[in-house]
């Protein structure tokens, strides 16, 4: 890792589009060919990627803590059917719309959905003092080349909008769908620690990968 009643509108058009970047308050917009990333704008899209990760599969790589695990897979499919911020003209509950503030020294994190559709994609995170990313995919967009999009806009997310000239990614020996994907995103083999330590204290063994840009920037 919100709803206010809305009027029905054309799908969509409450999205925030690329280059309308708000740096100053920790607000980015990234766009793949089939994903558009951004920055929480309600409690619905923090929560819903917490539900895109927090399936079985998905945490036997992640183990993230146990208070940010969405346990009951009714939820978790209730939330990721919905579409940002009532996009799809249905009323989100008021708990759900109320709006997400980032904090200064709180992880890069963006939410993403399909362009096609508007349905929810996953999150990508960037710890910009350790310059590490981690992202994952909700369970229905596995599988299909998303991966390699996901860390593709999280290496730019690091390079022209948090002035990074190098990003580093770790994942499990065993997880060969995400080292795939960060090999096809551009990102190389990397030295570095050979175990790691989850956030709900599992010490895994790691391996890890880096992506370079000689023209970092930060978005404006």
């Amino acid at each position: 890792m919100v709803w206010s009643v809305m009027r029905r509108r054309r799908a969509g058009s409450q999205l925030p589009m690329p280059g309308q970047c708000e740096p100053g308050v920790g607000r980015h917009v990234l766009a793949t060919e089939r994903l558009l990333l951004f920055t929480p704008r309600t409690r619905l899209d923090v929560a819903a990627a917490l539900a895109a990760c927090a399936d079985a599969e998905a945490q036997r790589w992640l183990g993230t803590q146990a208070d940010e695990v969405l346990p009951d897979p009714a939820t978790r499919r209730a939330l990721l059917a919905w579409r940002p911020a009532g996009d799809d003209g249905r009323r989100v509950p008021r708990t759900l719309a109320q709006p997400y503030a980032p904090g200064p020294d709180d992880p890069l994190l963006l939410v993403c959905v399909r362009r096609s559709g508007l349905g929810y994609a996953g999150a990508v995170e960037l710890d910009r003092r350790a310059g590490e990313l981690g992202g994952w995919l909700a369970p229905a967009c596995r599988g299909q080349g998303l991966g390699a999009e996901l860390f593709r806009a999280g290496a730019a997310l690091a390079h022209t909008h948090a002035g990074l000239s190098t990003v580093r990614a770790g994942a499990e020996p065993g997880n060969t769908a995400s080292r795939r994907a960060l090999v096809l995103a551009g990102f190389v083999p990397d030295e570095g620690r050979p175990r790691h330590t989850l956030p709900d204290g599992r010490v895994v063994e790691a391996v890890w990968h880096r992506h370079d840009s000689a023209a970092a920037s930060r978005c404006r």
